[in-house]
């Protein structure tokens, strides 16, 4: 049996952002998971968490999923300060990294090879307000032909670090001005089945 950690990243805005959909998608996604027969384990960090049983699901978890509204061009703020206290924690006790592998006898070494997450997966599940047209076209202004793993590789980049394979990410797009939420949940069952 295959372990999975489902991160839940919403921070509540009133008025702007309640959470329903970010909740809804963790739903499915533990759903889908258990009922393929997988163990789950949940985050909600707007909730609380303890850093030190964060780390300890990092090194439990086989599969690492983060459901994450898109706030500003990336997660909420609330994630980046989660990030920086789990990994702290999980390379100052080298659970989840050793080091970026570099030394100063030989800093040649590959940057970003030091990691102890080899043989983990990390997927990215977002909610985005922006529609799929505004990515992977080179007539869009503002990401200029960039996919959403382009725009997410900050995020992403922490779980390579520490040698975990980033799988192809999930969107719901235009969730605000043109939700389709049923459809983005079959949409959403769809590309776990097929990259998990």
């Amino acid at each position: 049996m295959k372990n999975v950690l489902i991160i839940n990243t919403h921070q509540f805005y009133e008025g702007i952002s309640s959470g329903s959909l970010n909740q809804t998608l963790v739903d499915t996604i533990k759903v889908d998971m258990e009922q393929r027969g997988y163990s789950v384990q949940l985050t909600d960090i707007e909730q609380g968490y303890d850093i030190e049983a964060e780390v300890c699901k990092h090194v439990w978890a086989d599969i690492i999923i983060l459901q994450s509204p898109v706030y500003w061009f990336g997660t909420p703020w609330i994630y980046k300060k989660y990030v920086d206290e789990v990994f702290t924690a999980g390379i100052a006790g080298q659970r989840l990294l050793v080091d970026d592998r570099r030394t100063r006898e030989d800093p040649t070494k590959q940057y970003g090879t030091g990691g102890k997450m080899h043989g983990k997966q990390y997927m990215l599940s977002l909610t985005w307000n922006a529609p799929k047209e505004a990515f992977g076209n080179d007539d869009q202004v503002l990401f200029a032909g960039k996919t959403m793993d382009d725009v997410f590789v900050n995020n992403s980049a922490n779980y390579k670090f520490c040698g975990a394979e980033v799988l192809p990410s999930f969107s719901s797009f235009n969730v605000i001005k043109q939700a389709d939420v049923e459809g983005d949940l079959a949409k959403l069952r769809e590309h776990l089945a097929a990259v998990i």
